[in-house]
């Protein structure tokens, strides 16, 4: 059982920011009234506006253990740029995917009314009034806690159509209205029933197996994750789009897909069965055994980037055997192997680049060595000192005949060495 699984989640509101703790914890500063105006007349754009129109209160919902909480923005910071402010993310800068950690989201209040009787009208509201709100949104949250995906040992968060769904009662209870004698209003809490453009990825992939890769079953997070990445310049992205793509297949239009990461995890338990998904590089390289497997199955007489595509092959095999008796299953085996043989043949090309680099500098050292010989002996044969063209021959580690063609040349004025030599 992971630190995820053990946590608490039950929808609550946190201590300190409820009545019987005397909301030690909440501490709202809202601006006064006569900061607060709205001027159409106005000349300026930003004369329209008081400086305390800008203040936003809010409520916090942690997606992981159901905690909510509020509070409010400094209306004094001149920067107007509140998000540094907040403890997390709107829903609308997240998206419909991974929610990042730690998995806090807010919902910002609304605070201005407008109607031709009273023109704009600002409602800030006290702890007291945000405590009830807050008790009144905890079955949404505890159904968005409930439903949203968990992936991996960290539980990590993803939007499922459900919990989306469950975000949306949390907005529509939190638009307040006034009556007309500007008494608050909050709308009954809903519980919506999933659309049908809301949909599970899982759900589509079991509707359509036909789009299943089984190379899924053995893959590791990283290739999972950039698997459900997948976005390209115009249709559907995600698992549900790179699968249609390399299928060819077309997707209607209207639909919002969920749990892209979490349908694929899911998919790999279930060819996984009781085995555990392990990374091949984690194992083979920091465990006892995998380090043993490794060196019992290394190619007899040459090194991995002599094998062939085929040899790769049955070491994966043997690999994965290895492994299943100890519960496991290797994920990103073959990728892992090809990467070794890649850079073992990467190696191998710096070898050959090194040589031939070598080759070529003392060819160009033997080139230069050859001229001075060639001038050597064209001068010693010019002294016509009665040695013989074998004596010669020797001192320049040459055959005989050479010099007797090359006197042979001299004493007929041809005093250009011959090339080669």
């Amino acid at each position: 059982m992971t630190a995820a699984d053990s946590a608490p989640r039950t929808a609550r509101v946190l201590t300190g920011y409820c009545p019987e703790d005397g909301f030690l914890a909440a501490e709202l500063d809202p601006p006064p009234a006569e900061y607060v105006w709205h001027d159409e007349h106005a000349e300026q754009q930003d004369q329209r506006y008081g400086p305390g129109t800008g203040y936003q209160q809010w409520l916090a919902v942690d997606a992981n253990d159901g905690a909510v909480w509020f509070g409010d923005t400094d209306w004094r910071d001149p920067r107007g740029n509140f998000a540094d402010q907040l403890p997390g993310l709107p829903r609308r800068a997240l998206g419909d995917g991974t929610i990042p950690a730690p998995g806090i989201m807010v919902q910002l209040l609304g605070h201005l009314t407008h109607d031709q009787q009273h023109g704009c009208t600002w409602r800030f509201f006290t702890v007291e009034e945000l405590h009830t709100l807050a008790q009144r949104i905890l079955p949404a949250v505890q159904r968005l806690v409930d439903s949203i995906h968990r992936i991996g040992p960290d539980g990590q968060l993803e939007w499922s159509a459900e919990a989306a769904t469950a975000w949306d009662d949390i907005e529509h209870t939190t638009t307040h209205t006034l009556d007309p004698s500007g008494d608050l209003h909050w709308p009954r809490l809903r519980t919506t029933p999933i659309p049908a453009w809301r949909v599970e990825v899982g759900a589509f992939l079991a509707a359509n197996p036909e789009l299943c890769e089984p190379s899924w079953g053995v893959a590791t997070d990283a290739e999972l994750d950039a698997y459900a990445a997948y976005q390209p310049d115009t249709g559907y992205g995600g698992v549900p789009g790179r699968a249609c793509h390399t299928t060819d297949r077309q997707i209607e239009d209207g639909f919002t897909f969920y749990g892209h990461r979490a349908a694929l995890y899911a998919y790999r338990a279930q060819a996984c069965g009781e085995r555990t998904p392990t990374e091949a590089r984690t194992w083979l390289e920091t465990t006892e055994t995998g380090r043993s497997t490794w060196e019992a199955a290394k190619p007899l007489g040459a090194t991995l980037a002599d094998v062939s595509d085929c040899v790769l092959t049955a070491l994966t095999k043997r690999f994965q055997n290895a492994a299943r008796e100890h519960g496991l299953v290797l994920t990103g085996l073959p990728t892992y192997l090809r990467h070794l043989r890649d850079e073992e043949r990467a190696a191998v090309d710096q070898q050959l680049l090194f040589e031939g680099e070598e080759i070529e500098r003392l060819e160009n050292m033997l080139k230069d060595f050859r001229a001075g010989r060639n001038r050597t002996v064209t001068r010693i044969l010019a002294w016509s000192d009665g040695r013989g063209d074998a004596e010669i021959a020797r001192l320049a580690s040459m055959p005989d005949e050479y010099v007797s063609e090359w006197r042979a040349r001299l004493n007929g004025d041809q005093t250009t060495a011959t090339p080669g030599l």
